[in-house]
């Protein structure tokens, strides 16, 4: 597994703590909470394999006025999100605890953990080709980080049970969609 990173897409505080952007408005969703258990084993596993575990933090760049810079798509989205929320070097941005520490962790702005972002220098450096991608949501952040690992021809691998999103149809529809460019396997077949 010395070629294998774990990409933990997006599994921040922001996201999943009660205290954090979404649990203070009250969106949540019980499959994205169980994540960070469900994730913990795999995440052991692949360090001890000698494997890397890499965290995605979605960012919110803070404008001159210090209010988030926000895509009008995800404004209409999540009117809620304000200053402070998802900045960098905050605890909100920051992978919750039960997946402390990542191996390396790199910044995103948009839903594709490799657009604009140091990802693939990260992965060339540590000589990784094969990914096991994991986090939320489903139809969001992993599906498209998969499919631009495919294209730079990673090997990639989804973490069935190790990615969730705000519904269980659009997970599993989500899924479906990638069948075709990855492997699916879930966190107990990855380990075995």
């Amino acid at each position: 597994m010395k070629d294998t990173a774990l990409l933990l897409c997006d599994l921040q505080n922001d996201f999943l703590h009660a205290r954090g952007a979404y649990g203070r408005a009250g969106q949540g969703a019980a499959a994205i909470a169980a994540l960070p258990m469900r994730l913990a084993p795999l995440a052991r596993h692949v360090r001890a394999a000698g494997g890397v575990v890499i965290s995605t933090h979605f960012t919110l760049v803070p404008g001159r006025d210090g209010e988030p810079m926000v895509d009008p798509h995800l404004r209409r989205l999540r009117p809620f999100l304000a200053r402070g929320d998802f900045a960098a070097g905050g605890w909100g941005h920051a992978l919750v605890d039960e997946l402390q520490p990542a191996d390396f962790s790199v910044e995103k702005v948009a839903y594709s953990a490799f657009h604009q972002t140091r990802l693939e220098w990260v992965l060339r450096k540590a000589g990784i080709t094969r990914l096991l991608v994991s986090g939320i949501v489903t139809n969001g952040g992993v599906t498209s980080t998969a499919r631009d690992a495919h294209v730079r021809e990673y090997e990639v691998t989804i973490v069935s049970d190790g990615c969730a999103a705000f519904s269980d149809v659009l997970h599993e529809t989500a899924l479906a969609s990638l069948a075709s460019i990855a492997g699916i396997a879930t966190v107990s077949e990855v380990i075995g």
